[in-house]
């Protein structure tokens, strides 16, 4: 299955809209699902998303047009995958309190966003993922400013992943290999 791992657009405050970059590739890739991390700030972003598949989705420090849960936690292939916005990190993207987090969300990966920065991290045994900002706005800590997204392909065990950076109206691809085994996350070469 494919997911796409998405968030902190900050519509239209920050950024008039999603890249058309990424809105070709999303549809290209035919995402089975997809994981938001929040901070759409106006729900038409919400909308869109689902209009294309299935949003599974937490609210964003910005997001004030609806309740939902500050994090979830969901099981595909044989991983255990928990998703929250970040704020509830200070300082932002710190990985201690991260893996905090998803020891206490019994997880072996959490996909976090808040920071605008993308990072894939294994930090003792839990893969930390942060897709960056999908429309390349800064944030409070200053952001990568580089609109970033991420594809994850689950079956079974494995695991790629794709970061999607746009620079220039390019997109750029940056993809790594992971497989759980024995309960542990090993990045494959």
């Amino acid at each position: 299955m494919k997911f796409l791992v998405i968030g902190d657009f900050h519509i239209p405050t920050r950024a008039k809209k999603i890249p058309s970059q990424f809105l070709s590739l999303i549809n290209e890739e035919q995402i089975n699902v997809i994981l938001c991390t929040g901070d759409f700030v106006e729900e038409r972003v919400l909308n869109e998303l689902e209009s294309i598949a299935q949003t599974v989705w937490v609210i964003g420090n910005m997001d004030f047009f609806a309740s939902s849960p500050t994090k979830r936690k969901l099981r595909i292939g044989n991983y255990s995958i928990g998703l929250i916005h970040g704020h509830q990190i200070y300082p932002r993207g710190d990985k201690y309190k991260l893996f905090k987090i998803a020891s206490q969300m019994d997880v072996n990966i959490l996909i976090s966003g808040h920071t605008h920065v993308p990072s894939i991290t294994i930090f003792k045994n839990v893969l930390l993922l942060n897709p960056g900002s999908a429309t390349g706005c800064w944030s409070g800590s200053g952001g990568s400013l580089i609109p970033s997204l991420m594809i994850l392909k689950i079956e079974n065990s494995d695991l790629l992943i794709s970061l999607y950076e746009l620079k220039n109206n390019k997109l750029h691809k940056l993809s790594r290999s992971f497989k759980l085994l024995n309960n542990t996350i090993n990045e494959l070469n």
